[in-house]
């Protein structure tokens, strides 16, 4: 007979024990959201009200910054409440929803990535059709596809994750409701379970690295035959921060995820969580609008015209 206790909340470990560590986790985790949560809203703000970043690639930008604001709100205003107020507890529910929410915004990520590597390829090996092509109607279905797409992946294995059994274990060991420790936790057998999720994630990287990959192959190609070295120059500017953004997102996720057993690595596992969810979200900001001459140019008229209307309430 089963005699399973029936678990409505779950105690979170955190990261350290040490109080002076605490004080500087929480500074250095504060400033990084802030910055984070700025810099993106400058990028959604800018591709809004600029008239000269109406472009597929600033919609997809935009829309990507959403997605990083939403994906660090998700986890670090929780984890500041619970170093500030020494409350590590969390209800059943609400673990639930975090972790929903953090692995569909996650997997969407991958799939606007790819799809603005896609953009970048029409753009560049098909600049007489791109503006036909990539028009606001297309944008907004691969918009809808990246969403829809993510919501197909993960339900399945929610279902399946929603039926797990806890014994007399609720201590999560980590700063968030994240997968890997929770299955840690559970008396059910996780092995379907893990291997599923580890198909469900192997294919979903497999396919969108490959997409990007592609894309990026059929561009540098066409980029090497530009005749002048300027317009090089400026084919691979356009695209190097996108590689950039790439390159971070698949490493962190495939070190994260992409391992035969969630019972193995958290405690790794919770530093690169937290640099996935706080500096990752800062850099990118950084990376798209200091490399990209448009976007510099845009944040400085908007400070003009912000300075000009502040003189002008004088």
């Amino acid at each position: 007979m089963k005699n399973y206790t029936a678990i409505t909340t779950f105690i979170l470990v955190g990261l350290t024990d040490d109080p002076n560590l605490k004080i500087l986790l929480f500074i250095f985790l504060l400033l990084t959201y802030l910055l984070s949560v700025a810099g993106n809203l400058i990028i959604i703000t800018l591709t809004l009200v600029d008239p000269h970043l109406k472009t597929p690639m600033y919609f997809f930008l935009r829309n990507f910054s959403i997605l990083e604001v939403s994906f660090t709100t998700v986890c670090i205003p929780r984890f500041l409440y619970t170093m500030a107020s020494g409350d590590n507890t969390v209800t059943y529910n609400a673990c639930a929803t975090q972790l929903s929410f953090v692995v569909i915004l996650a997997v969407t990520e991958f799939f606007i990535l790819t799809a603005m590597s896609y953009d970048r390829y029409m753009a560049i090996c098909k600049p007489l059709h791109y503006t036909t092509i990539m028009n606001n109607t297309v944008c907004i279905k691969f918009l809808i596809g990246c969403y829809m797409i993510a919501l197909i992946i993960v339900l399945p294995p929610f279902g399946m994750g929603f039926e797990l059994e806890f014994c007399d274990s609720n201590v999560i060991d980590h700063f968030g409701c994240d997968a890997a420790p929770i299955l840690k936790i559970t008396c059910s057998d996780t092995e379907f379970l893990e291997r599923f999720v580890l198909v469900l994630a192997a294919l979903m990287l497999l396919f969108t690295l490959v997409c990007v990959i592609m894309s990026y192959t059929y561009i540098i190609r066409t980029i090497l035959r530009f005749p002048s070295v300027q317009q090089r120059k400026r084919a691979f500017s356009t695209c190097s921060s996108h590689l950039i953004v790439v390159s971070i997102t698949y490493g962190t996720c495939i070190f994260i995820y992409i391992k035969p057993h969630a019972k193995e690595g958290v405690a790794i596992n919770k530093v690169v969580s937290v640099l996935t969810t706080s500096v990752a979200p800062v850099m990118n900001p950084f990376i798209y609008t200091l490399r990209n001459k448009q976007v510099v140019q845009a944040f400085k008229d908007m400070i003009k015209r912000v300075a000009s209307y502040f003189k002008g309430l004088k």
